[in-house]
């Protein structure tokens, strides 16, 4: 017989992590703030999109940014100068955020006048897709030249987002990129997402990906 117990360790840290990332949604919720998971690769125009909705938004709402990164304060010091509040959270080495990180960076945000906020993810298709930060909704940017295959390599990335943002559109003609296999793709894996095409450099599509936020944060504050 033997005598030693086996522990699922990952199993348990999924279930600890989900606990505190429900919790979490209850106190945005009860607090009226709405935020938003932002993921994606590096290099897939993150802070820029931040910064066009900040630009589309910021008349209407108290918007606040959670800015992730392994070891830097590049992408914060950029947003900070939209004066939006910004907080910076080094994940020290990990490449991700888990619900107890994105606490920590919510409590020094503060929510009593926020209306929405950003947590801008580590740039990572793999480990950010398994752990819940807490946060309302998740969503992504796929760009163009990162290619249209990018649903076949990394579904559970697809599969846990409300909304995709297919970024540097501007970019589609100087690309072997298919924009409707992208669409055909994604829907397989996650029928109820929204694709919305956008280019934050010039701001195409950005107006939609507005709409969607402001419906619902009206959503999240009845």
């Amino acid at each position: 017989m033997d005598t030693y117990k086996i522990i699922e360790v990952k199993q348990s840290v999924f279930e600890d992590n989900d606990r505190q990332a429900d919790l979490l949604r209850e106190e945005l919720k009860r607090d009226k703030t709405f935020l938003v998971n932002l993921m994606s690769s590096p290099g897939s125009g993150k802070t820029t999109t931040v910064l066009r909705i900040i630009e589309a938004l910021k008349d209407e709402m108290k918007i606040g940014v959670l800015e992730a990164d392994i070891d830097s304060d590049v992408d914060a010091h950029t947003v900070s100068k939209t004066g939006a509040k910004v907080i910076q959270l080094h994940t020290g080495g990990m490449c991700h955020l888990d619900a107890d990180m994105t606490k920590q960076g919510i409590l020094e945000l503060g929510t009593e006048e926020i209306d929405f906020a950003i947590l801008e993810n580590v740039g990572n298709l793999v480990c950010p897709a398994e752990f819940d930060t807490g946060a309302s909704k998740n969503v992504m940017i796929l760009s163009v030249p990162e290619g249209d295959d990018k649903p076949l390599k990394y579904p559970l990335m697809f599969s846990i987002v409300d909304v995709l943002l297919i970024n540097k559109m501007d970019t589609i003609n100087i690309f072997d990129f298919d924009l409707e296999a992208v669409k055909e793709r994604v829907k397989k894996i996650n029928p109820n997402i929204k694709v919305i095409p956008i280019c934050a450099k010039t701001g195409e599509g950005v107006e939609e990906w507005a709409n969607w936020i402001r419906s619902e944060v009206k959503s999240w504050n009845e």
